[in-house]
């Protein structure tokens, strides 16, 4: 399995991010420009949009936002938000924003409270892995990661050291719910149904 591919190697800031043509979705992660190609899979497509559903269909009176994809979500370093400053955006598959102060026009600013990343054999391993790291570091209190070939669910919640704890497994027999948000139960069978 290989990451995608990355540009030159070089650090790149949000500034630059907005200067590219929109031929190509890009991700920065600390600087480094990664490609989001190809374009996902049906089977992917399918739980985005499944999963979606459900999100907005619970959130949409809680004053809580949910965005799919492509939206950008800057992670920055420093208390800076200029666009020459940050060297993080992403484009995570759906991103839950409830303080509505860290939206703007070009996406959000700041951590989402649930990320939510479909994994793609071309992505797999940067989303186990870097993204992991990096929404640990951020502070997003949820990750979920959808294994649409397994139909499993792995979901990070930060321990009282504000660090990623061993994920749990859910299954597509499972209810997914979230302490995030009262009431909301997915029911993973419904998601991962085939056609």
């Amino acid at each position: 399995m290989t990451l995608p591919q990355t540009t030159y190697e070089a650090e790149y800031t949000y500034a630059d991010y907005l200067s590219w043509g929109d031929q190509e979705r890009w991700e920065l992660i600390d600087g480094e420009a990664w490609n989001m190609s190809p374009a996902p899979s049906r089977s992917h497509q399918r739980v985005l949009v499944r999963l979606l559903h459900v999100l907005y269909g619970h959130l949409k009176n809680s004053g809580c936002e949910v965005y799919p994809a492509p939206f950008d979500v800057r992670l920055p370093e420093e208390e800076s938000a200029e666009d020459h400053a940050v060297t993080t955006v992403v484009q995570p598959d759906i991103s839950v924003i409830c303080d509505r102060k860290k939206l703007d026009e070009r996406g959000c600013i700041g951590a989402p409270d649930l990320v939510v990343e479909i994994l793609s054999p071309s992505t797999a391993a940067k989303d186990l892995k870097v993204k992991r790291a990096l929404y640990e570091q951020h502070g997003v209190r949820e990750y979920w990661l959808f294994h649409p070939v397994d139909r499993t669910v792995m979901v990070y919640r930060p321990d009282n050291d504000g660090r990623y704890a061993r994920a749990e497994i859910f299954d597509r027999e499972d209810l997914l719910g979230s302490p995030l948000f009262d009431g909301l139960e997915i029911q993973l069978s419904e998601i991962f149904q085939e056609d």
